[in-house]
């Protein structure tokens, strides 16, 4: 089932005739910080991460490395969801390159990034952010040409602090609302990295975006001021950032974009996609997912409140949900894929 929070968007799903799932991937040396992401078995795996997760997407196998993103805990990577839930539709999988350290053994669309550094000093020179942003958003009038509605999801390790940092940095009520791929979110940890960041920002956008914001979210923002239809950004707390530089450069385009995400970001206690999406004005949708039923531990522990959201994987069970997929056929086929890697595996 699929639930509006705010605002009206789901009859722009059930109309929308042509439209891809893009994923757009970037790494943040903020996830090296040592405690800030689950994103990875480690700090330094985290740099995979993006590369391997648009590689399981598109392959249903991963190149980089040689199984799927895991966490410390050996949770996979919310792709699997991803995967199969798209596999209910027809979709095109497109994948953008917005400055991953580690780039993918597949074919991509490189918007001319370059990996985000550490937004305690600078995460992006100026020209890069500004290279993105036009790169970006002449793919997405070029994808104006033929379709009517684009589904964004993302994978970058730690970017719930980087997007906690632009919309502060913007001017939002952000502290501690952002999300963790772990249930004990390192709130603090995250606070005192913001903070930090914030210290010093200039004055002008686009400089503050430079210093706070990592690829992604600049590419996310361009991919969607470009685009002439309807948007559905596919995740958690993240693309409430998004639309945050998306308002800065066009207020009237939020009036196109919903955030399509899952049940357990909305529901989770340690952060507040509700009041983020509120303050920003952007409409929110989810997909009242349980996995309480897998096979699997690994994917019934989302229940917990590991993982919550990655890759698009809201926005991919809403799109299952309106080509008529039910939660049981998204759960039998995660556990299909699920037992399949397990195989592999060993």
């Amino acid at each position: 089932m699929i639930k509006e929070v705010l605002g009206n968007f789901i009859e722009n799903l059930k109309t929308a005739k042509n439209y891809p799932f893009i994923l757009v991937i970037a790494t943040t040396d903020v996830s090296l910080i040592p405690g800030i992401t689950v994103a990875g078995a480690s700090p330094e795996l985290t740099h995979f991460t993006p590369a391997a997760d648009a590689e399981f997407l598109v392959l249903g196998k991963c190149k980089v490395i040689n199984t799927v993103p895991i966490t410390p805990d050996g949770i996979p990577t919310p792709a699997l969801v991803t995967r199969a839930s798209l596999s209910f539709t027809r979709v095109t999988k497109l994948v953008v390159n917005a400055g991953s350290r580690i780039l993918p053994k597949i074919p991509f669309i490189d918007v001319g990034g370059k990996p985000g550094g550490d937004i305690r000093k600078y995460s992006l020179d100026l020209e890069t952010t500004e290279r993105i942003i036009e790169n970006s958003t002449l793919l997405g009038e070029e994808l104006s040409n033929t379709f009517d509605l684009l589904v964004i999801g993302e994978s970058i390790p730690a970017g719930t602090t980087t997007a906690m940092a632009v919309l502060q940095g913007l001017g939002y009520d952000a502290i501690d609302k952002v999300s963790s791929a772990s249930p004990n979110n390192p709130k603090e940890l995250k606070r005192k990295v913001v903070l930090d960041a914030l210290k010093n920002l200039p004055s002008n956008t686009l400089e503050k975006i430079s210093k706070l914001a990592d690829p992604m979210l600049i590419s996310v923002a361009g991919i969607s001021l470009g685009f002439k239809g309807k948007i559905l950004l596919a995740g958690g707390t993240q693309m409430t950032a998004a639309a945050a530089i998306i308002k800065e450069f066009n207020k009237e385009k939020l009036k196109d974009i919903a955030i399509g995400t899952t049940k357990w970001i909305v529901k989770d206690k340690c952060s507040d996609i509700i009041s983020l999406a509120k303050q920003v004005g952007v409409a929110l949708i989810y997909a009242d997912l349980d996995f309480s039923t897998s096979k699997h531990k690994g994917i019934r522990v989302y229940e917990e409140g590991y993982v919550k959201e990655g890759v698009g994987a809201g926005g991919a069970s809403i799109l299952a949900m309106i080509n008529g997929a039910k939660n049981e056929d998204i759960v039998r086929r995660v556990d299909e894929m699920y037992s399949e890697l397990l195989i592999s595996k060993n």
